[in-house]
């Protein structure tokens, strides 16, 4: 349904979820550190049985305001947590020491994120419906594919990295505000594969609208959440890398995803995180004070701190789990 939003005295119309933000034109905003809201766990905290994953006494902080919509987080290999604020065309860095700041602007619009195993920041830019390489040293961007079967892609959206360097990401339509063609460039939406001398293959189409994707790959499974359905489901990761032994997760979708060490799921959306144990069972919600919550990581030195990218805001809490 479309929806009439009003900020900073200006009015947009804007497509809220599945994938969504307030697609308006603002020039600057600041990202900053505050304790706004506070809330303990037994607050936020839908089912009991979510004692087994949330730290005892933990409290949901909101780390990070004043943005237009968060996407996208992604943790380094020493925790640092780097999202996107899409309508800012920007990334951001919340650094382990926290300190918050811009680390790259623009930033082809990107989308959801994930760290390569080389360390590289790999982005799905969908300003040009590009997927880019960043090298967080240098702060410099390579394109690694923009188009399959000589069309361009209709906008890749979320993205997970093997530890073998081959990629998976979805493919979903999504009109945005800064395109200039108005239908879908490809003739499907779908999850790809892509080997790491770039061949990209296409591994399943059978989707309403795929967006989240996540690997667990000390359980050889990749789970792709089909939002546009409201389902998500699980495959095996052949030893080839292909995708295999489609099964159905869970009937619920979502925006983006995470899993952690015990091979829990955590979705996104409208409640805020949901979390599934390892063999889909529902443990409870994770509930966040804003109407979308759009992606989750593990981040922190242990990372075992989960970052909520919600609206116009970034979240954290306090877990018993840890991030892959």
């Amino acid at each position: 349904m479309r929806r009439t939003v009003i900020i900073d005295d200006r009015v947009s119309n804007a497509f809220p979820p599945p994938d969504a933000y307030r697609l308006i034109h603002m020039t600057r905003f600041r990202v900053a550190l505050v304790g706004l809201i506070v809330l303990t766990s037994s607050s936020f905290c839908k089912a009991d049985d979510l004692s087994s994953v949330v730290a005892d006494g933990a409290e949901l902080k909101q780390v990070v305001s004043d943005c237009v919509f968060t996407e996208g987080p992604a943790a380094d290999s020493a925790g640092n947590v780097y999202f996107t604020d899409q309508p800012n065309d920007r990334i951001v860095r919340i650094g382990i020491d926290g300190t918050i700041g811009d680390f790259m602007r623009p930033s082809g619009r990107s989308n959801g994120m994930y760290f390569s195993p080389d360390g590289k920041l790999i982005a799905c830019a969908d300003e040009k419906n590009e997927m880019w390489s960043i090298d967080v040293d240098a702060k410099t961007r390579e394109v690694l594919f923009a188009h399959l079967d000589g069309e361009q892609l209709n906008g890749p959206n979320d993205v997970w990295v093997h530890p073998s360097g081959v990629m998976y990401f979805t493919d979903p339509y999504y009109q945005r505000p800064w395109w200039k063609h108005n239908k879908a460039p490809q003739s499907t939406q779908s999850v790809y594969r892509v080997d790491k001398d770039m061949t990209i293959t296409r591994q399943d189409e059978a989707f309403v609208q795929p967006n989240g994707i996540i690997g667990d790959p000390r359980r050889n499974r990749l789970y792709v959440a089909d939002i546009g359905d409201r389902k998500t489901y699980l495959y095996t990761i052949a030893a080839d890398q292909t995708l295999t032994d489609r099964k159905l997760f869970c009937e619920e979708g979502s925006d983006g995803m995470t899993v952690d060490t015990a091979g829990n799921v955590y979705l996104t959306g409208g409640e805020g995180v949901t979390v599934f144990d390892v063999d889909g069972k529902r443990l409870g919600v994770i509930k966040v004070p804003k109407s979308w919550s759009a992606n989750v990581c593990f981040g922190g030195k242990d990372r075992s701190t989960l970052f909520i990218t919600s609206m116009d805001s970034v979240y954290t809490l306090a877990m018993k789990t840890a991030g892959l």
